[in-house]
């Protein structure tokens, strides 16, 4: 009897997304496919695993904006997954291996690389790791998501870069691979790309056609650790346009990436020692100020039972509702009391001595009212007498609001003390109930996916409200740097390396000068010209502009479908990649969903909160991951088998020929 032909799945991209996606099928394999071969090609031109943004080839002064112990690849006992749960370890807990702190649970090999080695051997649960730790880590969970295959499913990783993919919905795709004559054939393809270059647009265009005239510096959108910055000379005015991680990220590779050092004075004051070899940075952005650190502590009281008033039934009750739906009007009332409740649990359970009521009598009327009412600002106010133990999200979001300076320098101290205040705030476990607003945050996006997939929102309320105010919020309270990026932000102001602009900074090409022009309101009547400008932050999506060869074909040939929202009033084009939230699959603007072809990640129209999932917090994307993973093997069960297995410059499961070894 002749053995059957493995169906095939050719999975583009290998990063975190594809390595997650990889797990679950490793997981739902043994029930949905228990003994049908199936051949697996992975295509990324990046090591599988960390990929591109990952990669361990990127400066080791690059950090990540998690805790090591905040980071997971693995389902818990948390996780709402229909297929098995398959616990691992977080990065702190497969970190603490190395030192002895954590069991050694399975074998594993030793990074290469000494200085990661070293950082692993140190890592405490609360440390905030490098990248390159963090690629270790996600090197190590793609090797062991083979070694748990069942023996028939095998995997080949191409490294390369897929440049288009063809075929019709109802037979075998042909996925195109730069450099390679004959395409890869599959039964289905997965696009899990992740985060993606895209073109700079006519306003970029412009900026970058007025530099070259001038013959300036001028940086577009792009991801920190590919930007070549090598032009930019010592002492040269550089404006930076974006307060967010982009912005810390080249303010390292521009300071310490140059030579510069820190040192720490008796009276722990941190000062910078430059290099000589820095440019000066002049940053500004919508708000002018950097994002919140990351709190350095853990809740000193019990968690918050989240969700209370942003969970299923209130989701359910608000899509009962005739008519469309706004985001700041029907939903942020209920996700902003939620945020409020996640800090005044932990304000009245950790720090009761800061209350003025019992819990049960605050938190019954806190039921009760609205989060715009002016009675729950009367019993917060009553509840909580010291102001700075109250949560007052406007003034959080509008820091610099009716603010503006006589002169730069009194600028200048006001932004260090905002700074230093914040950095302070974020060290003292006294103010853990920021923790405990932070983790509510966090639970919004255990049901905002479905308000968002129901349609119901407006055009104007996705492009103002979700995608042009919501995560934006989130990102400056929940996403900042950690404490000491910011104390080295002080330092390096006091150095005069960095100097701060304002809030609703305007910069504009001066064809007279040559130069960069930038201005706030926050202090009236003053410029800066710069030489240099460059854009702070990543590249936004853009289906049209995209430097990806493979979604750039499918864009082309009309197979696939940017995400647009209209109505009457409104037009909204996002840029994303329009899927099926239910399962990932791609639709096709000629036939609806693709049978044979999925995307998950960045990419896609499924927005998502985090690039990486907290233990024990049912993670969203573990559960996008495990309905894409039994979809794919519930339609390849389905589908008459394609070819067997092409060449490829292949991992395989251990036993197979590899070029990575089994780790």
């Amino acid at each position: 009897m002749s053995t059957p032909r493995a169906a095939t799945l050719v999975i583009v991209g290998a990063g975190p997304r594809g390595t997650g996606l990889l797990e679950r099928i490793a997981a739902n394999a043994p029930e949905l496919r228990p003994d049908q071969p199936l051949h697996i090609h992975l295509v990324d031109p990046h090591p599988p695993g960390p990929g591109r943004v990952w990669r361990h080839e990127q400066s080791p002064l690059l950090r990540m904006n998690s805790m090591a112990e905040d980071v997971t690849m693995f389902t818990d006992e948390s996780s709402t997954v229909e297929g098995p749960v398959r616990p691992g370890p977080s990065l702190a807990e497969w970190a603490g291996q190395f030192s002895g702190r954590s069991p050694r649970h399975e074998p594993y090999a030793e990074p290469d690389d000494p200085d990661v080695l070293a950082e692993l051997r140190s890592l405490a649960p609360t440390d905030f790791p490098t990248r390159r730790a963090q690629s270790a880590y996600l090197d190590w969970v793609f090797r062991r998501t083979l070694r748990e295959l069942p023996p028939h499913i095998t995997v080949q990783w191409h490294r390369a870069t897929a440049t288009a993919v063809t075929g019709p919905a109802d037979g075998p795709q042909q996925v195109r691979l730069a450099g390679r004559a004959a395409p890869l054939d599959a039964d289905a393809v997965v696009l899990t790309q992740g985060h993606l270059d895209a073109a700079p647009g006519a306003g970029h265009r412009a900026l970058a056609d007025f530099a070259a005239r001038h013959g300036r510096f001028y940086l577009p959108p792009e991801f920190s650790a590919d930007a070549d910055l090598s032009a930019l000379r010592p002492g040269e005015q550089v404006v930076l346009r974006g307060f967010g991680l982009a912005f810390v990220d080249l303010t390292v590779l521009l300071t310490e990436g140059r030579g510069g050092t820190y040192r720490t004075g008796p009276d722990g004051e941190l000062t910078y020692l430059p290099s000589g070899r820095e440019p000066v940075l002049h940053v500004g952005s919508r708000r002018g100020v950097p994002y919140h650190s990351k709190t350095g502590y853990r809740l000193q009281g019990p968690p918050a039972p989240l969700p209370r008033y942003f969970g299923g039934a209130a989701v359910d009750a608000l899509l009962a509702t005739d008519g469309p739906l706004d985001l700041r009007r029907d939903l942020w009332p209920l996700m902003a009391k939620e945020i409020g409740f996640g800090h005044y649990h932990e304000l009245f359970h950790a720090h009761a001595e800061r209350t003025a009521l019992p819990w049960e009598e605050f938190l019954a009327a806190y039921d009760r009212l609205d989060w715009y009412s002016p009675a729950l600002g009367a019993l917060v106010s009553a509840a909580v007498p010291d102001p700075a133990d109250r949560l007052d999200l406007d003034a959080l979001d509008h820091p610099l609001a009716g603010l503006a300076f006589p002169t730069p320098e009194a600028f200048q101290e006001h932004l260090r003390d905002h700074i230093a205040r914040d950095v302070e705030r974020r060290a003292d476990p006294a103010h853990s109930a920021d923790l405990g607003a932070f983790l509510a945050l966090l639970s919004l996006f255990g049901q905002l996916p479905r308000v968002l997939a129901s349609g119901r929102l407006t055009a104007h309320s996705i492009a103002h409200q979700v995608d042009g105010w919501w995560f934006g919020f989130f990102s400056y309270l929940a996403s900042g740097p950690p404490g000491f990026r910011l104390r080295e932000l002080l330092a390096l102001s006091r150095a005069g390396v960095v100097r701060f602009l304002g809030a609703d900074i305007q910069v504009r090409a001066d064809e007279a000068t040559g130069t960069f022009v930038a201005s706030s309101p926050s202090v009236p009547g003053h410029t800066v010209r710069a030489t240099a400008l460059i854009e702070a932050y990543l590249p936004g999506a853009s289906l049209h502009r995209t430097r990806d060869p493979l979604l750039r074909q499918l864009h082309s040939a009309g197979a696939v479908t940017e995400d647009v929202v209209s109505d009457d009033t409104h037009t909204h084009r996002s840029g994303l990649l329009s899927i099926v939230p239910a399962d990932g699959r791609v639709l096709d603007p000629a036939t609806g969903p693709h049978p044979r072809r999925i995307a998950l990640g960045a990419h896609t129209n499924l927005r998502a909160a985090a690039a990486f999932a907290r233990p024990r917090s049912d993670s969203p994307g573990f559960r996008q991951n495990d309905a894409a993973a039994r979809a794919l093997l519930r339609c390849m069960a389905a589908l008459r088998p394609g070819r067997g297995p092409a060449d490829g410059d292949g991992v395989g499961r251990p036993q197979a020929r590899t070029t990575v070894p089994a780790g």
